[in-house]
């Protein structure tokens, strides 16, 4: 039995299709449909069935999208394809295709995907940590995914920033969520460029703002490290709340190599222990986490409903 995964962006689709060690036989992207949700559906389908005809073998079919699917009626919230939100699309392709099929969020696939087979293999509790365009998060115990009532576990990115002062981190920061000074608006790159901009009346990329650090930019070296200083205080509160073995960090800034070496030793002065011992990596797949993850969660479904039948 082969694994296909897929990744729905807000710009395009990753098909990928694993064997039980993880090897890739079938990969493929296409743009995202985002007219209406019969389309949508149509579009998605369509690319399903392609890898069914290229390959005649039975996969089984989990789906990782940027939104939360509600445990009480299905329905996907909070989705930035939003003709998803309030669709039962689990519902929609298993009448579809005649199988069953299993969502979740794409940051929860990320998490699932570095625990099974990637950097947080072997450590029974994995935090991860998605710093790109946002800032969100999942947790994977014992290799299966922590979900509760409200479907937002691992959303530290809309906790407000621990410790915030005007002295220390600049004007309030407004979000999207309504809320003000979300983790988020500091340490996603989004954020990190942003008020740097606003600092600075710029106009640079994340990227260009790295590249000025690392040429050794004063201005953009004070600005690393008061971007260190808030991720770790953020970090830190997630290990006095959860204390994973494991941390492990994707999305664009996950790139800057200095994090794995100056991080660590920051959150070791705001945690509740006078050592940390949380491992902290980078993700092994990059941006291929999310649609591997997206693969193993029929995976990890089985292996949890077998273990519910042992213990009946």
């Amino acid at each position: 039995m082969l694994h296909l995964g897929l990744d729905i962006g807000g710009t395009k689709m990753e098909a990928v299709l694993l064997d039980k060690e993880g090897n890739i036989h079938f990969r493929e992207r296409r743009p995202t449909y985002k007219a209406d949700y019969p389309g949508f559906l149509d579009h998605l389908i369509d690319m399903i069935e392609h890898v069914r005809n290229a390959q005649h073998r039975e996969f089984t079919l989990g789906i990782g999208l940027p939104g939360a699917i509600d445990p009480g009626t299905g329905l996907i919230k909070n989705c930035n394809c939003l003709v998803l939100n309030g669709e039962n699309l689990a519902q929609d392709l298993t009448l579809r295709l005649g199988q069953q099929v299993f969502l979740a969020n794409d940051a929860d696939c990320f998490t699932l995907s570095e625990a099974i087979d990637g950097a947080g293999k072997g450590y029974g509790t994995v935090f991860g940590v998605i710093v790109g365009t946002g800032c969100g998060g999942g947790v994977v115990v014992n290799g299966q995914l922590l979900s509760g009532p409200n479907a937002i576990a691992g959303e530290w990115g809309h906790n407000p920033l621990p410790g915030w002062t005007a002295a220390k981190d600049g004007p309030v920061q407004h979000c999207y969520c309504l809320h003000e000074n979300c983790i988020e608006s500091f340490i996603s790159g989004t954020g990190f460029s942003r008020r740097f901009n606003m600092q600075h009346g710029t106009q640079l990329s994340t990227e260009s703002i790295i590249a000025a650090l690392e040429a050794g930019d004063t201005s953009a070296f004070a600005h690393y490290q008061h971007f260190i200083d808030a991720f770790a205080r953020s970090i830190a509160s997630v290990i006095n709340t959860l204390d994973p073995h494991a941390i492990v960090i994707g999305g664009g800034l996950s790139n800057v190599e200095s994090l794995y070496r100056d991080l660590p030793v920051a959150v070791g002065k705001y945690i509740f222990s006078p050592t940390c011992r949380t491992a902290m990596m980078k993700a092994k797949f990059g941006d291929a986490s999310g649609v591997r993850g997206a693969a193993w969660l029929p995976v990890m479904r089985s292996a949890l409903a077998g273990k519910a039948t042992q213990t009946a």
